[in-house]
């Protein structure tokens, strides 16, 4: 975990001390690293059924970030919803940064307990089994995942996950993207081959299909959330061969933006309204607006309501449903008045029930992905193994 600077201990909420982080990394061999073993092992100890009322009351509120806290992306969002939901809810906010999808998460969280949180979101996707299992050996604390998706016969009483249908904003990037390209190829940096990506990758070509229907998306991977070296090397990549519009999915934009910007490209963006980097250049994006939810989950927690309630579950916001915390992020000067026009129909449609997701849909090996006549449900979505028809690149096996 990184050592953060003094300044940030300023900005509102109370971070771990150092020395709680490293008790609960070195010197609790026994009883931490115990803990954290049992992230793996099947074999976990069996722990006694928590209460229906799981965090009544709770004080203090963990978050775990796999990334800093000033990433221009996915971190920052959790960051800034943590100091809505301190200031509106009068909580004790802990926060974890650069903390990375190992055994650490189980350790900072045994060190949040120990500060006393009652509540703890795990904010990024491969927190998943350590999170489940600290849920399952701690059920007098409330466990929150975020883009996860419990597979099982019964969800531990004190866990749960979160998320929104992120393809649906996505797409409308896409669209944005499309409007505005002059070579017909769009770029596409992501990180991992999992759902979320795969489904927004697919996402972005569809929708920019609906406004240039001769988009082409090439992908780039680089297998990390946030390595600036490897995003530079996969943004020159993509503009080498004509790209003159970048997105990507990964935790920190600025690198990808400032590579579109340096070589007079544009740029949809993900997880962040980013549009002071490149304000001639961004197009719109996607943003997480988290703190309406958080706040949410929080008060059905120290209420004493968590256990049975639609958090303690695979909680999905969406358009159709108004409640999406993943929003359309404010266009910029090259998205014409026409093509927003355009955007927001197709905004509509979704909050009617539509989806981009409707067939007939082909995989870009041939292979049918969504029948003619169906539309892909969001289980479906998150089964995809391939990209569509009109992306460039395969999906890799790991």
């Amino acid at each position: 975990m990184a050592v953060n600077s003094a300044s940030r201990f300023r900005r509102g909420r109370r971070r771990l001390s150092l020395a709680v982080v490293g008790v609960a990394l070195t010197a609790g061999i026994a009883g931490i690293s115990a803990s954290a073993s049992s992230a793996s092992a099947p074999k976990a100890t069996k722990a006694k059924a928590a209460s229906s009322a799981v965090g009544k009351g709770a004080t203090k509120i963990g978050f775990i970030m796999v990334g800093e806290e000033n990433d221009q992306g996915y971190n920052q969002a959790v960051y800034e919803a943590s100091l809505q939901v301190k200031k509106a809810l009068g909580v004790t906010t802990l926060l974890a940064a650069n903390v990375p999808e190992t055994t650490q998460v189980t350790a900072t969280m045994q060190a949040m307990v120990n500060e006393g949180a009652k509540v703890i979101f795990a904010t990024s996707y491969g927190y998943y089994p350590f999170a489940l299992a600290f849920a399952k050996s701690h059920p007098d604390v409330v466990v929150l995942h975020q883009g996860g998706d419990f597979v099982g016969t019964k969800i531990p009483a004190n866990f749960g996950t979160y998320w929104g249908e992120a393809f649906e904003p996505v797409s409308l990037g896409g669209m944005a993207a499309g409007s505005v390209t002059k070579t017909n190829k769009l770029g596409f940096v992501y990180a991992f081959p999992i759902p979320q990506t795969i489904g927004n990758v697919d996402a972005f070509e569809l929708g920019a299909k609906l406004t240039d229907p001769k988009a082409v998306t090439y992908t780039e991977a680089t297998s990390e959330w946030c390595d600036p070296l490897k995003q530079k090397t996969a943004a020159q990549a993509l503009l080498s061969i004509g790209a003159d519009v970048l997105t990507q999915h990964q935790d920190c934009q600025s690198t990808v933006i400032e590579a579109a910007k340096a070589a007079g490209a544009d740029v949809v963006g993900y997880h962040y309204d980013a549009q002071d980097l490149d304000p001639s250049g961004w197009l719109t994006g996607s943003e997480w607006d988290w703190a309406p939810l958080y706040e949410s989950i929080a008060k059905t927690i120290i209420s004493g309501d968590f256990t049975g309630s639609k958090y303690n579950a695979n909680w999905v916001g969406t358009f159709q449903a108004n409640d999406n915390p993943l929003t359309l992020a404010p266009f910029g000067p090259k998205v014409t008045k026409s093509v927003q026009a355009k955007i927001e129909a197709q905004l509509a449609s979704y909050k009617k029930g539509a989806s981009i997701f409707k067939g007939p849909i082909k995989c870009n090996t041939g292979k049918v992905l969504v029948p003619a006549g169906q539309t892909a449900t969001y289980a479906q979505i998150n089964d995809f193994d391939c990209f569509v028809q009109g992306v460039v690149g395969t999906v890799p096996k790991s």
